[in-house]
């Protein structure tokens, strides 16, 4: 069983999506949307002229007067040759008129559908970057994309196409209605007889629909979990030598989609053909009853004439009743897709956001680097917006660094290290307790000001797909080629930067996968360098990389600490014994602290695991064994 999101969560609150939607991004382009409207309905009015047009000519052939429904006849001629002209006269301009209008009604439904979905894509995009790391900690991309891209592609669909076709196809229907009854009220009845049926037939449908769809919505998000997960772990596929059991699971997730595809397409076929049957008894209805008239005479209950140019019109009329109700399925299906995706959307920007910037908070400028962390406590949440915390990261912990100092971490797997630094981020606030630079809760600052005074190098370096220039001046977008390179020098990256063919030009491709992990690390050091920041974070920035490029990159990364307060934590001690204080942590707890020659002469975890490192293994006891195992949060 699939375990529920945080969007399954919040979608499940969201009410009246469709409304919220019109009510949030369509009311500001609703000039756009009556345009389109209303050059709609003129466009479709318009079409309905040349059969009623053509049915008055006729009616001149056997002697019959020119006479078009709400139209005077004295506004009209009354011999055959002024009929057949006025007749092309006004067929010509139908056609004009509704290629006129069906342009300026594209033009403007697309003028609505795709500003509403501009803004709501770039809303959206806004609202992940103020959510909580811990959304992001759980989350798989392609979740968070299909709403940037599936998502808002389905709305927009809707309101280009499906919204307007139902405008249209209500026009055409009322317009074909009134058009019938005017020209003869009587025939009109006739030809109308199986219009409740078709809309019964149509609501039953959309019945039957509704759960077809939803189910098939569901198995389309089953199948991209299934492929983006398989993907995904293509390494480890290939190395169990899995690739059966993988092919096997996308079979069933594929063989559920084609069930759930046919289930809805053997309804839509049922439908579509029905709606024809329909159309067809309508057609022959009026054929039957409109040559009965017109060569025997009236038929029971009518009174009159009927000339052959008025069957015509019928007839012609009749059969436009089919085509529009039979687009009611693909109407259907993209409503369905829209509220949908309606859900997915406003859920989304239903979450909570926990770390927010308070109403007061200043600045945080001229920094000296002074941190201190003060009976720190942590828990991570249970989901975003829950009240109840989940298991106890960080316990109690106080420390703090004075500028210029370097503090070391270091612990097992699991210690909270990593947690421990992305609070002083406000990756996550604090459960208990306070973070204060140079005096300040960092609570009180606002996070862009905090976060430019901090500088991150973590163990998983990050490059967009852009040249490496860019991707050094992140941060600093404005910074010059000579900062760049200067940066790029004091990270060790400027020599194996200028012999790659394009220098500082290069792409360096998506995530950076054209360069070697320490060529990437080098990057983000000459980032934080360009950057020039206070304070350091340097989340084992060396646990990736062979020993050559860690000396490389460690050179370049002492030379960055110097005269800045900096954080480490320790991939390999070695790299840290030279730190001012050296914090040893267990179960989200400071089990040990003091330097590197303290901390060897007190002989608790440290020292273990600094014999470990060292090769010393037989000298360590039993009860240490299995806590020395090294490695990221």
């Amino acid at each position: 069983m699939t375990e529920e999101s945080v969007f399954d969560r919040y979608r499940a609150d969201v009410r009246r999506p469709m409304r919220r939607l019109f009510g949030a991004y369509g009311r500001p382009r609703y000039g756009w949307f009556a345009l389109g409207v209303l050059a709609n309905l003129l466009a479709q009015f318009a079409s309905l002229v040349p059969p009623v047009v053509l049915g008055a000519a006729v009616n001149t052939l056997d002697g019959g007067r020119f006479s078009l429904p709400l139209v005077p006849n004295a506004w009209l001629p009354t011999g055959t040759t002024g009929a057949f002209e006025l007749s092309v006269v006004l067929i010509g301009g139908s056609f004009l008129t509704t290629a006129a209008f069906t342009y300026l009604y594209g033009v403007a439904a697309n003028e609505f559908a795709h500003g509403v979905m501009h803004a709501v894509r770039v809303d959206c995009f806004e609202k992940m970057g103020r959510l909580d790391m811990s959304f992001f900690d759980d989350k798989q991309t392609g979740e968070v994309m299909a709403i940037l891209s599936s998502d808002t592609e389905n709305l927009e669909s809707f309101l280009d196409n499906a919204l307007t076709n139902s405008v249209r196809l209500g026009t055409l229907l009322v317009g074909i209605g009134v058009v019938l009854v005017l020209e003869n009220a009587y025939l009109a009845a006739v030809t109308l007889l199986v219009a409740p049926v078709m809309v019964g037939f149509t609501y039953w449908f959309m019945k039957r629909a509704e759960p077809l769809y939803a189910a098939r919505r569901s198995s389309v998000g089953k199948l991209n979990t299934r492929l983006e997960n398989a993907i995904s772990g293509i390494e480890l596929t290939k190395t169990t030598a899995s690739e059966a059991h993988e092919t096997e699971r996308v079979r069933r997730s594929s063989k559920r989609l084609f069930e759930d595809t046919m289930a809805m397409l053997r309804l839509s076929y049922f439908y579509r053909p029905g709606m024809e049957l329909l159309a067809g008894v309508s057609f022959t209805l009026t054929f039957l009853v409109g040559g009965y008239w017109l060569f025997v005479g009236p038929p029971p209950g009518a009174s009159g004439t009927l000339g052959a140019g008025t069957l015509v019109t019928f007839l012609f009329l009749s059969q436009r009743f089919a085509t529009p109700l039979a687009e009611v399925s693909n109407i259907i299906d993209q409503y369905e897709n829209a509220l949908a995706s309606s859900e997915r959307v406003f859920g989304l920007m239903d979450i909570p956001v926990g770390v927010t910037d308070r109403p007061d908070a200043v600045a945080l400028t001229d920094v000296d680097g002074h941190v201190e962390y003060d009976e720190v406590s942590f828990a991570y949440d249970g989901e975003p917006g829950d009240d109840a915390t989940g298991e106890t990261v960080i316990d109690d912990v106080s420390f703090s660094a004075e500028p210029g100092e370097t503090v070391a971490l270091v612990g097992p797997t699991g210690a909270g290290k990593s947690t421990l630094l992305k609070l002083l981020l406000r990756m996550y606030d604090v459960t208990a307790g306070e973070i204060r630079i140079d005096g300040h809760d960092i609570r009180d600052v606002q996070m862009a000001s905090l976060r430019s005074q901090i500088g991150y190098v973590g163990q998983e370096t990050f490059l967009f797909d852009g040249t490496i220039a860019d991707n050094i001046r992140y941060g600093d977008f404005d910074a010059d080629h000579e900062a760049v390179v200067e940066a790029a020098r004091a990270a060790e990256a400027h020599e194996f930067i200028t012999n790659l063919p394009d220098g500082y030009e290069t792409r360096v491709g998506e995530r950076g996968v054209k360069l070697s992990g320490g060529q990437r690390q080098r990057i983000a050091i000459a980032r934080v360098v360009l950057q020039d920041p206070q304070i350091l974070v340097l989340d084992e920035a060396t646990s990736a990389v062979d020993t050559e490029t860690e000396y490389l990159i460690q050179r370049s990364l002492d030379a960055l600490a110097a005269d800045r307060t900096t954080f480490a934590i320790a991939h390999r001690l070695s790299t840290v014994k030279g730190a001012d204080e050296i914090l040893v942590l267990e179960d989200g707890q400071i089990t040990e602290r003091g330097s590197h020659a303290d901390l060897l002469e007190r002989d608790g975890l440290y020292a273990q695991l600094w014999s470990v490192q060292a090769g010393d293994l037989d000298s360590l006891p039993d009860e240490f064994r299995e806590r020395v195992a090294l490695s990221d949060d």
